[in-house]
């Protein structure tokens, strides 16, 4: 193997996770054996690395003038150490613990600079799942008050007067912006959570909901849309037009109520479904559980096996979302 070998052959966290794009649809079950598919991932590290050296050291033979294999591992050698054993014992003299030296390196190994480089990823990656988890764990929450926000509006029928609903309407259409300019920015090409299925899901099918053109079909009306409300196609935030809402229900009051609860049942229903056990947002939530709980149990035998690696470094919004997780979760 080059030198390299370790670093063409560096842990997919994606494949941990089942890919971050990659989330089950509606009703699917299964999870991943993070464990394992780590496990398996350095084994092959572990067994190409020393496979390119006694390959090596095959290759080099006596004919050559260079040492056989039984020479590099010391056997017959009564002469002194091995150029093995001399490696092993250099790397170790480095360091308090297990051949890491004090630049962070595990001279033991082939390529220590290709693992470094690989610590170096999972420490990122480490902080990445965090702050996902707990953007993740806020837009469960935004969710289910959007569900509840559906929910109020719904309970508007023909004897609710026109100001009541006029502001239950806009008291939805808030809730929703604050869903958007909660995420909105975090869900662009670049943001934390663009790669997440289960994300971007929630924010199409929401959105979808809204624009629905089918609410209401049976009496005439073309969804919220002839009720005032409606998604502004650049800021993809909720508009509210008083005077359209107020001009359906002059018009035909038990249509618009009708159009209306269509669309808070159908709109309440899928946000339920979107937080529902074993869907998009649980089963994002539950994978990134299992990838954090292995990389946080196995972090100091990773250390030890590859080197430390560069401490991840986050900013901005990745920065509050780990602040976040790690209040939530006791972590000083």
């Amino acid at each position: 193997m080059s030198v390299n070998g370790i670093n063409s052959n560096s842990l997919d966290f994606s494949k941990l996770l089942g890919g971050k794009a990659t989330t089950p649809v509606a009703g699917s079950a299964g999870t991943v054996d993070f464990s394992s598919a780590l496990k398996l991932q350095m084994a092959s590290i572990e067994s190409q690395t020393v496979g390119s050296l006694v390959s090596s050291a095959l290759g080099s033979g006596k004919a050559s003038g260079g040492a056989n294999f039984a020479d590099i591992l010391g056997a017959g050698n009564t002469a002194g150490t091995s150029s093995l054993e001399a490696l092993l014992g250099s790397a170790a003299s480095m360091s308090g613990t297990n051949g890491v030296s004090a630049a962070g390196r595990n001279m033991a190994l082939f390529d220590p600079e290709s693992a470094y480089r690989m610590m170096t990823d999972i420490n990122a990656k480490a902080v990445a799942y965090k702050a996902e988890a707990s953007e993740m764990g806020d837009m469960k929450s935004y969710v289910s008050t959007l569900q509840q926000e559906a929910i109020k509006l719904g309970s508007s029928d023909v004897s609710t007067g026109g100001e009541d609903i006029r502001g239950r309407v806009q008291a939805f259409a808030n809730a929703y912006n604050g869903w958007m300019q909660r995420f909105g920015s975090e869900l662009k090409d670049g943001g934390m959570l663009a790669g997440t299925q289960a994300a971007k899901v929630s924010q199409w099918e929401l959105e979808q909901s809204i624009a629905n053109p089918f609410n209401g079909a049976k009496d005439g009306l073309h969804g919220m849309a002839d009720l005032g409300l409606s998604i502004d196609p650049v800021t993809k935030l909720a508009t509210v037009n008083n005077a359209r809402l107020d001009a359906a229900l002059a018009n035909n009051k038990t249509a618009a109520m009708g159009a209306m609860h269509e669309f808070t049942a159908n709109f309440a229903k899928s946000a339920e479904l979107l937080n529902s056990a074993g869907n998009f947002i649980n089963n994002r939530l539950d994978n990134l559980s299992r990838v954090i709980g292995y990389i946080d149990t196995n972090m100091a035998s990773l250390q030890v096996e590859f080197g430390l690696g560069d401490p991840a470094k986050p900013t901005g919004q990745q920065a509050k979302a780990l602040a976040n997780y790690n209040a939530t979760h006791g972590i000083g």
